[in-house]
């Protein structure tokens, strides 16, 4: 249950990371099967945002995307209403079962690198972790501190909903 951050900042690239982890009481293999899903995704992400699968892409999971082929466009919606960014998904690296890299673009971020890790620490725990790097656009670039902020508490918030799933 433990929740742990860690930031860096790049100035000179205009770039800004951050790391959350969170222990999960469920086998590495469960939650693997559960945040590769779009319905996994979407229920960490409630209530604050949804997001949609890029339009043809009929029904996929992280699983079935094909690496280095930019998937379309995925929106991104508040309150799961109102659409307000999108994001270009590329799947750059797969290990199936343990870990996920995404290079995209977004309309509010010039670049976008989520590396997401499954770990199994016992056979009834797994270690996830979530590393993220984030170039805003120049309008947004002033703004990249607080963005920051914003995400890494955001996805404090998807880690204790993923965990609460596992703990009901």
């Amino acid at each position: 249950m433990a929740l742990t951050a860690e930031t860096g900042v790049n100035a000179m690239r205009s770039q800004w990371s951050f790391e959350v982890t969170s222990l999960v009481l469920a086998p590495a293999d469960m939650v693997w099967r559960r945040i590769v899903t779009p319905e996994g995704i979407n229920d960490e992400m409630r209530p604050w945002m949804t997001m949609s699968l890029p339009r043809g892409v009929g029904e996929v999971s992280i699983e079935t995307i094909r690496v280095g082929v930019p998937v379309g466009r995925a929106w991104l919606r508040l309150f799961g209403v109102l659409p307000f960014d999108y994001d270009r998904l590329t799947l750059t690296e797969l290990e199936p079962g343990r870990r996920f890299h995404e290079v995209s673009t977004m309309l509010s971020m010039r670049r976008w690198v989520h590396d997401r890790t499954v770990e199994a620490t016992t056979d009834r725990t797994a270690v996830v972790t979530d590393r993220v790097t984030l170039e805003p656009r120049v309008i947004l670039r002033l703004a990249g501190p607080l963005l920051q902020v914003l995400l890494r508490a955001f996805f404090g918030h998807r880690h204790r909903r993923l965990r609460r799933h596992f703990e009901r």
